[in-house]
């Protein structure tokens, strides 16, 4: 299993991966990037109590079928270097 997960005190806040992975990667008020895991792709959403999907290392997320050629590119582009691939 291949996992993904965004340090946020490295993020520029470019966006790139939300453009080039929206299924997994997505944008907050704060201006940083997150993984997002998703009931469509799982079964079942990992949100912490206040709705957001939760940050850095405890924010690692199962990437969806498919998902990981848009998960390598978002890495290679990243500006701040910050998403991270783990595989399990």
């Amino acid at each position: 299993m291949v996992k993904v997960w965004i340090d946020q005190d490295l993020c520029t806040g470019d966006g790139l991966c939300a453009e080039i992975a929206p299924d997994i990667f997505y944008g907050k008020d704060d201006g940083l990037y997150y993984v997002k895991e998703t009931a469509a792709n799982f079964g079942e959403e990992k949100l912490f109590d206040g709705g957001d999907h939760p940050a850095g290392v405890e924010g690692m997320a199962r990437i969806p079928d498919g998902g990981l050629d848009s998960v390598i590119e978002s890495a290679e582009e990243c500006p701040g270097e910050c998403i991270f691939i783990e595989v399990e």
